[in-house]
């Protein structure tokens, strides 16, 4: 297994704010300004837009979301995919265990047929493309 660098771990906040910049990619492919991202997270949190532009500042530090300039204001994009940082948690989370054998056992005895099913395909696709 390939070392593994610490993955990045998103509060509640930080979480809502990337699902709003995954989910706005396809309407927004330039990004979403800190309005934007404000006026899509739900409206019972009341936040204010310091608050979102903080979170939106860490995340850039992060590295999770890439910023360009737009006149004064910037436009934030996530910097990979859903899949991509879930991906890099799971390996962090495998990496801190000392037994990832045991660990994977336990994960997979929770599974579901269909997500047993998924694993299956995902495996035989990494099989093919490692020859």
């Amino acid at each position: 297994m390939p070392p593994t660098t610490p993955a990045p771990r998103l509060g509640d906040l930080e979480r809502s704010v990337m699902e709003q910049l995954w989910d706005s990619t396809t309407t927004r492919p330039a990004g979403s300004s800190v309005r934007e991202v404000l006026e899509g997270l739900p409206g019972e949190r009341g936040l204010a837009y310091t608050t979102v532009m903080t979170v939106l500042d860490r995340l850039s530090k992060k590295g999770l979301v890439t910023r360009e300039r737009d006149g004064r204001a910037w436009r934030y994009t996530p910097a990979g995919t859903r899949e991509s940082l879930t991906a890099e948690t799971m390996r962090a989370s495998l990496g801190d265990v000392t037994d990832r054998r045991a660990a994977l056992l336990h994960f997979l005895d929770g599974a579901t047929s269909e997500e047993l099913d998924d694993l299956r395909a995902a495996l035989s696709e990494v099989e093919q493309r490692r020859g």
